[in-house]
């Protein structure tokens, strides 16, 4: 009988599952590189010349490293976190100084004709480096001292890809907060950034007014969930109307003026006595946390403006107009997701057949074999190929939880975690932008879009997931 703490790979203990899934899912991105960019010159599919075939040698790289993954020890994951975690820092700063722009991003380095991009591949190592730090015995998760140092080793890759002019790949790392969600987080970190997005989307939909209304009434709502006295809630809301009304109308009256939004910012601010009162009456101590949330998401929106017109690009600020559907230039801004659409429309339920697409063929479809490939799969393979493809990534993510729960050991979960958190992302906005549902920010399809880079990385931190979880009865760490 085998050794259960021998440290060699058992077959028996391989998800052989997500394996045939990633190679399913590898065949079908290697076949939709080529239906995008086939033409009649180059029909031969192993034609090096051409992007599927280039992307045949870095399907055999990554196959390569798959297996040379599966049989290292997997303790050597743990032991070198770190070094490769700093590795990989020092050559993401070397590109700041030596890489190769691509499309306003200097993110690229070359190696002969090879040209990589290092942040990928940082991807894998911040993986490594959270699972290390976080699993360690000292560590708590709700430490402020704890939690500045997992900070810092997501915060600096981040700031180094921003300064690449890359925002695509710096919002990828936001993803660890899923992870963050299974380690015990604080669960109302995740509550004030639902309300940031929501405040930032709702700035541009309402007028000033109505967002001042529809943030008190979540703020006293919110209080009423909590501390109750439903009553209260409603004399407060009464009262506030009626001197906010009075002061509307009757200002004017009496020769000034003042506009609804500033009538109901008064009435709030004089109210607060009121809430004062009511908190200290009552004894409820969490109000002022109310107050301080209603003022401090005021002063978010206000400084929306702002930061839309100074911090954001022209490109990134049209992209966002577009998506909200309050802008559309189907010419310019907008040409990319529009074709997409109509490429993926056109597909209808089962598709116009492999190498049968007209959109991809006559490059109606910017960026057809790399940020938008599923627009070849939407319409080639209609919705049932789509589905198809979606459900695939669903499951290899799930089996990526799967992995986690079941580690004996903290360094694989939070590892296993982080992969299954970086596909969702991917996976999640790549999808989306090519249907019109999130904003174009240019990450690739995992084992679709045409790249030699992500195809590794990718293939790289599925992998050591699989060797983590095959050795969940070995790890003596």
């Amino acid at each position: 009988m085998e050794n259960d703490l021998n440290p060699r790979l058992s077959v028996g203990r391989v998800d052989w599952w997500s394996i045939l899934i990633y190679a399913a899912l590898v065949l079908a991105g290697w076949l939709n590189i080529y239906a995008a960019v086939y033409d009649d010159r180059h029909a031969s599919i192993f034609d090096l010349s051409q992007r599927y075939g280039m992307q045949l040698v870095w399907v055999g790289v990554s196959a390569f490293m798959a297996v040379s993954i599966l049989l290292i020890d997997a303790k050597y994951y743990h032991i070198l976190a770190y070094p490769l975690y700093w590795g990989t820092i020092l050559i993401l700063v070397g590109v700041l100084f030596f890489g190769k722009e691509v499309n306003g991003a200097k993110s690229w380095i070359m190696i002969g004709p090879v040209a990589l991009q290092p942040t990928e591949f940082v991807k894998f190592t911040t993986s490594l480096a959270l699972a290390r730090y976080m699993s360690s015995y000292t560590f708590d998760i709700h430490r402020p001292h704890d939690l500045l140092r997992v900070g810092a080793i997501i915060g600096l890759p981040v700031l180094i890809v921003m300064l690449q002019n890359d925002t695509g790949s710096a919002l990828v790392y936001g993803s660890f907060l899923f992870m963050f969600y299974r380690e015990g987080f604080n669960r109302w970190v995740y509550v004030v950034l639902i309300m940031v997005v929501s405040l930032f989307v709702f700035s541009f939909l309402l007028d000033p007014a109505a967002l001042l209304i529809v943030l008190l009434l979540v703020c006293v709502i919110s209080e009423g969930l909590t501390n109750g006295y439903w009553r209260s809630k409603l004399i407060y809301v009464a009262a506030l109307t009626l001197f906010v009304a009075l002061l509307y109308m009757l200002l004017p009256m009496l020769g000034g003026s003042i506009s609804l939004h500033t009538a109901i910012l008064v009435g709030v601010v004089l109210s607060l006595g009121l809430v004062a009162a009511y908190a200290y009456r009552y004894k409820v101590r969490n109000v002022l946390m109310f107050v301080l949330f209603f003022f401090g998401s005021l002063a978010f929106t206000y400084s929306i403006d702002y930061a839309f017109d100074n911090i954001l690009q022209t490109h990134q600020q049209k992209r966002i107009l577009d998506l909200l559907g309050l802008e559309s230039d189907l010419k310019g801004w907008g040409y990319n997701v529009n074709q997409s659409k109509i490429a993926i429309g056109s597909g209808g339920f089962s598709g116009k057949g492999f190498l049968e697409g007209t959109q991809t063929k006559f490059n109606f479809v910017p960026e057809q074999s790399t940020d938008f490939i599923f627009c070849t799969v939407g319409e080639e393979w209609g919705f049932l190929g789509s589905a198809l493809v979606i459900v695939l990534f669903g499951i290899l993510i799930l089996r990526l939880v799967r992995m986690g729960e079941r580690q004996m050991e903290p360094f694989g979960r939070i590892y296993c975690y982080c992969v299954a958190s970086i596909f969702f992302f991917h996976v999640l906005v790549n999808i989306g932008m090519t249907i019109g549902l999130m904003p174009v920010i240019g990450i690739p399809l995992p084992f679709f879009s045409y790249g030699g880079s992500s195809m590794i990385a990718f293939t790289v931190l599925l992998f050591v997931a699989i060797r983590l979880d095959s050795a969940k009865n070995e790890l003596t760490l």
